[in-house]
Parts: structure tokens; C-alpha cells; sequence
């Protein structure tokens, strides 16, 4: 796969307004928050805001699996605002 210098820089910035990591898949109140703040930009960024699901407080992946099951409870989450 071919590097995302976007990804790679977000990956590289501190957790923001607009940036949210978590190792975990399981932390549905962090997602629900993440996801909420983003929604309502509450930076005044005008800029989308990114959840990195399975990357550490350093921005590197864990190996935590995404399965397609998890991104559908995701986007119920989402979904259900």
C-alpha cells in the first residue's frame, strides 16, 4: 500500500480538536464524544476532524483488527448522533 502523507502527518500530530486516538475498539463513550466534537467542530476549524482507532498515544498502529462488524457499530454510532 501506497504511504498517505496526510494520514502520516495527522498520525504525527498531537491529539487535537480535530485529532482523537485510541487503542481500543471497545471505548464506545470516547467514539461517541470523538465523533459528536467533530460534528459540531468545535474547534471552528472548518476542517474534518479524524478518529485513528488501534493507534497508540505515539501514532503507531497497535495491530488491533478492524473487522467489518466493528465499522457497522461505528456507524450506528455515528448514525445515532
Amino acid at each position: 500500500m501506497a504511504p498517505m502523507p496526510e494520514i502520516d502527518l495527522l498520525l504525527a500530530d498531537l491529539e487535537s480538536s480535530r485529532i482523537e486516538r485510541t487503542q481500543s475498539i471497545k471505548d464506545t463513550d470516547k467514539f461517541c464524544e470523538a465523533i459528536c466534537a467533530f460534528a459540531n467542530d468545535i474547534g471552528n476549524s472548518g476542517l474534518p476532524g479524524y478518529l485513528f482507532i488501534g493507534i497508540d498515544k505515539s501514532g503507531e498502529p497497535t495491530g488491533t483488527p478492524i473487522s467489518e462488524n466493528f465499522l457497522t457499530e461505528l456507524d450506528q454510532i455515528r448514525k445515532n448522533g
